[in-house]
């Protein structure tokens, strides 16, 4: 009596080899897991200097006064006005601002200064409140140089801290390093590997086997996966451990940023399967493949926030898959949202995902 064939045994044994494969190769492990260890070493030691500063305007605040208007000309000061104190409040707790300030002005007969400065922070914006509170001074001291050289412009009031969690560099840096390396992994190796699989003709002697094209794919991608993962497994590790890397809930967040390291390869090796489609030579991957990852590690919020572009080029870096994956790590990991929290980051990558997938269906080629 005949035996059936096992195509679940046979996919197994395809990933096992093609994990094989993957650990042999020294620029597989050097892109996929020593480059983002480098960045994470190197921005680890740099420490929490910060560079831009996002302030939350109080309702109260009088937008007419001249203090307002000069701080609004400060390029390094970014004022953010029209949104809910509420929402607002949160977003200081989260450290997605440094501030919120309120200025209220005196009257115009009064011996005060001109005007009244409250100014409210949170511990999760102290890495960042000394360089707001360098341009406030900085502001104040130039207008009082200017137009009032008997007192100052404005009375700084004692500022309010909030309680909230500490936001360090590498609550930032981490998520961006391991977006892009599973982006850039699983684009060049998904690539290369069906590119030199098809010129070899290996996939023609698997069609020769019993096993169906579909787990051809299914076992290499498991593969890739396991790979991917078990770096991530590292990456987090290395964050936590030497750098205080935060993880809100700990192991569940832990398994939930594990979860998002999964879905992201399985949706970017669709970009593989397309530019391994379209390349007609192996020297023709690096090119394809850097105009779908270059952009997105330029501008997806991997090292600077997506807010400190401009304003034109922000809805560019919004339209980009890497940027959905960033927010979606840095929202599980520090703002402890759950996965079921974070719909509009993975409907979004999903749509991608369909999107890619159709796109492979069409131009991917077997021999």
């Amino acid at each position: 009596m005949a035996v059936k064939y096992n195509q679940w045994k046979a996919l197994l044994a395809m990933s096992r080899a093609s994990l094989k494969g993957i650990l042999r190769s020294p620029s597989a492990v050097i892109f996929s897991l020593g480059f983002p260890l480098v960045f994470i070493l190197v921005f680890g030691f740099i420490g929490d200097n910060g560079v831009s500063v996002k302030v939350g305007v109080d309702a109260a605040t009088d937008t007419t006064s001249y203090l307002y208007k000069q701080l609004a000309k400060e390029k390094s000061l970014k004022l953010q006005t029209g949104q809910p104190a509420e929402e607002m409040e949160e977003d200081l707790k989260k450290g997605h601002i440094t501030a919120i300030i309120r200025i209220t002005s005196q009257s115009a007969d009064s011996t005060a200064p001109a005007c009244n400065v409250k100014v409210r922070t949170s511990k999760a914006a102290v890495d960042k409140i000394s360089l707001f509170n360098s341009i406030l001074t900085g502001v104040i001291y130039k207008a009082d140089d200017n137009y009032y050289p008997r007192q100052s412009i404005a009375k700084v009031e004692p500022m309010e801290v909030l309680p909230g969690r500490r936001y360090r560099t590498i609550d930032f840096i981490l998520p961006g390093l391991l977006s892009f390396s599973l982006l850039s992994a699983a684009v060049f190796s998904t690539a290369f590997l069906f590119f030199n699989l098809r010129q070899t003709l290996v996939l023609k002697r698997f069609f020769a086997t019993p096993i169906r094209r579909l787990y051809i794919v299914l076992g290499e991608a498991l593969a890739r996966l396991v790979f991917q993962v078990a770096g991530a497994i590292v990456i987090i590790a290395i964050g936590y451990f030497a750098f205080g890397f935060t993880l809100v809930h700990g192991w569940s967040t832990f398994f939930e940023m594990l979860f998002l390291t999964a879905f992201g390869v399985v949706v970017f090796m669709g970009f593989g399967f397309v530019v391994s489609g379209i390349a007609n030579s192996e020297s023709t991957i690096p090119p394809i493949a850097n105009v779908i990852t270059l952009p997105q590690f330029l501008l997806a919020g991997t090292f600077v926030s997506v807010d400190s572009f401009p304003s034109w080029l922000q809805p560019i870096c919004r339209i980009m898959p890497l940027t959905y994956l960033n927010d979606a790590f840095r929202k599980v990991a520090f703002e402890g949202l759950h996965l079921w929290n974070v719909g509009l980051e993975l409907g979004v990558i999903t749509a991608w995902g369909v999107v890619v997938y159709i796109v492979a269906v069409k131009v991917f080629r077997w021999e």
